[in-house]
């Protein structure tokens, strides 16, 4: 299992037309630490900007971030 952002599903569905760039002046925050989010290359989620993420799209920090199976993932002990 591994922690994935959802920040571009999010993204489209509040504004097709959002662009990363567009929402990092909207949040007053890093444009490279969104767009790492944006592309799920973020190795840790600031708490500062999953607060501004969630006012500014009026979502729970578990609608940005979730976790998912991976396909190699251990079954665990048999």
């Amino acid at each position: 299992m591994v922690i994935r952002s959802r920040l571009k599903e999010v993204m489209e569905k509040h504004d097709p037309k959002l662009s990363i760039r567009k929402l990092a002046k909207e949040v007053n925050y890093h444009f490279d630490s969104i767009r790492r989010m944006y592309k799920d290359e973020m190795v840790q989620y600031p708490r500062d900007l999953l607060l501004k993420l969630c006012l500014y799209f009026n979502v729970q920090p578990g609608d940005l971030i979730g976790i998912e199976e991976t396909a190699d993932q251990d079954q665990g002990p048999d």
